[in-house]
């Protein structure tokens, strides 16, 4: 693995010290990202940890703050995540981040019943603030396309067997959602309107399928990026069937693609367990993109070869852009 890595996508929700014994033994550093997910802890709470935690490693770890809609509907909603939003930067938030709650959480619909999607106009003043003093966001909207498809027809076994186990989260099943062409149409509907913000796609823009639509944005959407939390396995199947196309992929976009894992460590792994899930990925991955091997994946059947991408460019997938883009230390 490449010295001072950045796995730049990961949850660290407890207060728990293996992760960063496993980091430092492989001189490893974390961005985590605070999120409104209903599982996870308050966006206050899950700040609290990590600044816990910096104290353990303070070099080694830097986090995203977010927003949550409790108050939707009324007026006292943009205010609140505002001061959520302002509270987190100042105690050294990297950026902020917005989740596919917009767009699929049935509790976030307008006065008429109708799904709130992250173009609607009240998030504006969000993104205006946002772009004016030059901070970042970060996006998760929408899920792997597959997640739209029957189960017959997923791509990969992580996401069949995920849906298969919790059909409510399965949108080929829950045909009032938005679609995925509409969450996906929403979010290109901000970078549109919003041409200054600093961005990144995260999970390849959740266009995971296809890395000739994640190119297609990156084109688009001039101050953009992406990262490959949880959509390596899908690069992969590509790379089985046109291994160049993939590698010319990662070399043309060298600076706009940053490394992550999208680990979530939330106290249900014993300490060797996390050892082992961030030990496991870390090297499987720098297998697929620093080697020239015959290589195989959980996710699907059959083999692909190692991308063996130039040295520079994996300095820049697994540190240099995230030093860049979330403002670690050289």
């Amino acid at each position: 693995m490449l010295d001072n890595f950045i796995d730049a996508h990961v949850h660290l929700n407890t207060r728990s010290t293996a992760k960063l014994d496993t980091a430092k033994k492989w001189n490893a550093r974390f961005l985590s990202i605070n999120t409104d997910i209903p599982f996870f802890e308050s966006i206050e709470e899950q700040e609290a940890v990590i600044h816990d935690l910096q104290k353990e490693y303070p070099q080694g770890i830097k986090f995203i703050t977010s927003f949550d809609t409790k108050f939707w509907n009324t007026e006292d909603w943009l205010p609140h995540a505002m001061q959520q939003i302002k509270i987190g930067l100042a105690n050294g938030a990297a950026g902020v981040k917005i989740w596919k709650n917009i767009g699929m959480d049935k509790s976030v619909k307008d006065k008429d019943g109708k799904f709130v999607m992250v173009d609607d106009k009240r998030f504006d003043p969000i993104y205006e603030y946002l772009a004016k003093n030059d901070i970042l966001l970060i996006g998760h909207q929408g899920e792997p396309r597959n997640c739209w498809l029957p189960l017959e027809e997923m791509t990969v076994n992580s996401d069949r067997d995920y849906f298969a186990g919790h059909p409510e989260y399965h949108m080929f099943k829950n045909p009032d959602y938005p679609s995925y062409q509409a969450q996906m149409q929403a979010r290109d509907n901000v970078l549109i309107k919003h041409p200054d913000l600093k961005y990144v796609g995260l999970h390849l823009f959740s266009m995971e399928y296809s890395l000739d639509e994640v190119a297609k944005r990156l084109e688009k959407f001039p101050n953009s990026k992406t990262d490959l939390a949880e959509r390596i396995c899908h690069v992969q199947l590509q790379a089985m069937e046109d291994h160049e196309k993939v590698r010319e992929f990662f070399i043309k976009y060298q600076d706009r693609i940053i490394y992550g894992t999208d680990v979530i460590e939330d106290g249900s792994m014993t300490d060797e367990e996390v050892k082992n899930r961030f030990e496991g990925l870390w090297q499987a991955h720098w297998d697929f993109f620093a080697t020239s091997k015959e290589l195989t994946a959980p996710e699907f059947d059959g083999s692909f070869k190692g991308l063996a991408l130039p040295p520079e460019v994996l300095e820049k997938i697994f540190r240099d852009n995230a030093i860049k883009t979330y403002g670690f230390l050289t």
